[in-house]
């Protein structure tokens, strides 16, 4: 099965995963001289703010992600762009540990998926999911704003969405895990097990550092980590953790003394429960169908956008290059997912050390020496602050941030902070 000149590939979903896969898709065909219909049916409207514009995302990019964009030459707008990150402040214990970014160049961006929070007030913000459709209709695909309600397999594929029905050469599904995929029973699909987050958008607090994502661990009870993320004039608000009560957000805000340094208390500006994916879809690709995105596979907690892009690129890769049956997606697609996905086992190992570490006064506190400790030394010798930025951004895989921590001078750092201490 291979795609020819006019082949069809009908993209459902245009977030950044579809997206992406279609400007892959448009970029290799054209370097091998092929002439595709590529088309991204999407039904949301990503400039309308709140939920009917929004991905549902806290909304950082890592500087993996912004690299990789500018390789098939897209720069991010400034105007895109909510706010630069610089640093990541860690709040536990009544103790504050600021992680400045390790390299410059490592640059960490927040934007907004949608136009911003439903309750928010002109001038909206730009989107970033926007922002990108909008790069994938210039350079060729077709948008069409539709919902799909079911493919069906076939001798090829089935779209069908409310008015209309129509088959396709190949089949992209990039609906993530906060909709429902549109696939028939027979493709034998079954979406990922997920998390349940909660997600809101406040003024952005006063006598916060405007340039740091603020991560808590303290409240409410079961959280796992809440972060709060500047987007211009606002902040984002993401909780994830286990069995949060109804009112986790305002208990989060009460509890971590950020109620009283929002304008006229902790206003509600927009309020979601998403969810995330923590495992790997089973049945992601078939003859004429490849799954893309957290739809199918993503990074642990972080950098959701940046793993799109590995899958649609993959995606593309594969269809291109080699072919469009479930043969060629299991040797060319198949083992990028399972690499994210073998990533993450250590990205779980990490979190599960960190819990440890954080519960452990002592234990902590030679972190905090450790990292202290390392202020005047060189960029690439500062190894606490550049494990603990990047397992808190995705900026580096899981895997690599985990054998850096039982490294012999990460270890020795660590050591030399309890024994100074005593």
């Amino acid at each position: 099965m291979q795609l020819v000149n006019g082949s069809r590939v009908v993209i459902v979903g245009g977030g950044p995963a579809g997206c992406l896969t279609a400007l892959h898709l448009l970029r290799l065909a054209g370097e091998s001289g092929l002439s595709l219909d590529v088309t991204i049916l999407e039904a949301r409207d990503f400039n309308r703010p709140g939920p009917g514009g929004c991905n549902k995302c806290a909304g950082i990019l890592s500087s993996g992600l912004l690299r990789n964009l500018e390789t098939i030459g897209l720069n991010l707008p400034p105007d895109v762009i909510q706010a630069e990150l610089d640093a990541y402040v860690l709040h536990l214990g009544g103790m504050q540990l600021t992680i400045h970014r390790p390299d410059p160049a490592r640059r960490i961006v927040s934007i907004y998926r949608g136009s911003g929070p439903r309750l928010g007030e002109p001038p909206f913000p730009h989107s970033f999911d926007g922002w990108l459709l909008d790069q994938a209709r210039e350079r060729g695909a077709n948008v069409r704003r539709a919902r799909v309600q079911i493919v069906r397999p076939g001798v090829r594929p089935v779209v069908a969405t409310a008015h209309e029905q129509f088959e396709a050469d190949l089949v992209v599904l990039a609906t993530g895990v906060n909709s429902r995929a549109p696939l028939d029973p027979a493709w034998r699909y079954h979406a990922p097990r997920t998390e349940i987050m909660a997600q809101d958008e406040v003024p952005l607090p006063g006598g916060l550092i405007g340039d740091g994502v603020h991560i808590f661990f303290d409240h409410p009870p079961g959280l796992i980590f809440g972060g709060l993320i500047p987007k211009g004039r606002y902040a984002n608000i993401s909780l994830l953790g286990r069995k949060l009560p109804p009112d986790a957000v305002s208990d989060f805000l009460e509890g971590n003394g950020l109620a009283s340094l929002l304008p006229n208390g902790a206003p509600v500006l927009c309020g979601c429960t998403p969810r995330v994916a923590v495992s790997a879809a089973s049945g992601y690709y078939a003859d004429r169908l490849v799954v893309v995105g957290d739809a199918a596979v993503t990074r642990l907690y972080k950098d959701g956008i940046g793993a799109a892009f590995a899958t649609a690129e993959a995606a593309a890769r594969t269809a291109i290059g080699r072919g469009i049956s479930k043969h060629d997606f299991a040797a060319g697609y198949r083992p990028v997912c399972h690499r994210i996905a073998t990533d993450n086992l250590y990205g779980r190992l990490l979190f599960r050390l960190w819990a440890a570490t954080r519960h452990s006064p002592s234990l902590l506190a030679a972190w905090r020496r450790a990292i202290l400790a390392e202020a005047d030394l060189p960029l690439t010798a500062r190894l606490h602050t550049r494990m603990l930025w990047s397992m808190f951004t995705g900026d580096e895989p899981y895997r690599k941030i985990f054998w850096l921590s039982f490294s012999w001078p990460a270890l020795r750092s660590l050591w030399q902070g309890a024994f100074n201490h005593a």
